[in-house]
C-alpha cells in the first residue's frame, strides 16, 4: 500500500514537474525581447530627433555608398561641353561603366581628375581617340580623322570648326584622347600637346562616364553615345 502510494505521488508529480519546466523558458525569452526594445529605446532617447534623425542618417549612408560605388552627381561649370551639357547642369556619372572589364570608347563624355594634365580638378570631355588610335585634323572637308576614317560630330556647338590648332597624334596604350563639343571654347588635349602626357589622359584617371542630365528638370534626360564613331576601324586597321 506504501508502494502504491509512493508509485502515485511520483507519477502525479512528474507531469507536473514537466508542465512546469515548459514555460519556465517563456519568461526569458520575453525578458530578452524586452531588453533588446529597452537598448533601441535608450539609443531612440539618446538620439536627437529620434526616429527622424536615423531615417536621416540612414538615407545619407545610402546616398554615400552610391556615390562612392554607383553613381556621383558632377555640376557643368562652363560651356566647354555645349551644346549637349550647358552650365549649371548636374549630370550623373556612372562610376560602374568601366568596371567590368570594358574600357571608354570613342564618343563617351567622361568626367575625369585632371590633376597633373589639365589641371587640379574634375573635368568632362568626350573621347576622340583610345589607346592606338591615330587622331589627325584635319581633312580636306575640316573633319577630324581617327584611324585614317573622317569624323561627322554632329554634336559639335553650332558654326564651330572640328579644330583650328592642326595635330597629327598617335594615342599610347591605357591613355585617351579628349575634346571639348564647343571647341572654340574648350581647354582639352590639344592644349596641352606639349605638356606632361602629351595631352593624354590616362584611363585610371577616369571617373566614369556622364549618362543622365538630372538638373533642372526641364533637362532631364538620359545619354547615348553618338554613332559618329562607327565606321571608325580599329587602330591596326588603319587607312589613308
Amino acid at each position: 500500500m506504501d508502494t502504491e502510494a509512493q508509485h502515485t505521488e511520483r507519477d502525479r508529480s512528474s507531469p507536473s514537474s514537466d508542465s512546469d519546466s515548459a514555460p519556465a523558458d517563456a519568461p526569458e525569452s520575453e525578458d530578452t525581447e524586452e531588453r533588446s526594445r529597452s537598448v533601441f529605446a535608450s539609443f531612440m532617447d539618446w538620439l536627437p530627433g529620434g526616429r527622424i534623425t536615423l531615417t536621416a542618417l540612414l538615407t545619407l549612408a545610402v546616398l554615400l555608398v552610391l556615390s562612392t560605388f554607383v553613381v556621383q552627381p558632377f555640376a557643368i561649370p562652363s560651356g566647354s561641353m555645349q551644346p549637349a551639357f550647358q552650365p549649371g547642369d548636374r549630370v550623373l556619372v556612372n562610376k560602374l561603366a568601366y568596371r567590368f572589364g570594358s574600357g571608354p570608347q570613342r564618343g563617351d563624355a567622361v568626367v575625369f581628375d585632371g590633376s597633373g594634365y589639365f589641371g587640379d580638378s574634375n573635368y568632362v570631355k568626350r573621347v576622340a581617340g583610345v589607346g592606338g588610335d591615330r587622331v589627325v585634323c584635319c581633312d580636306k572637308r575640316g573633319r577630324i580623322k581617327v584611324n585614317g576614317e573622317p569624323v561627322n560630330e554632329p554634336y559639335l556647338f553650332p558654326g564651330d570648326a572640328p579644330s583650328k590648332v592642326p595635330f597629327d597624334v598617335v594615342v599610347p596604350e591605357g591613355t585617351l584622347f579628349l575634346l571639348g563639343d564647343h571647341r572654340g571654347d574648350s581647354s582639352d588635349s590639344r592644349d596641352h600637346l606639349g605638356s606632361p602626357g602629351g595631352g593624354m589622359i590616362p584611363v585610371d584617371a577616369v571617373i566614369g562616364r556622364a549618362d543622365w542630365i538630372a538638373w533642372p528638370i526641364s533637362r532631364w534626360t538620359s545619354l547615348k553615345r553618338p554613332d559618329a564613331y562607327a565606321r571608325v576601324p580599329a587602330p591596326g586597321g588603319a587607312h589613308g
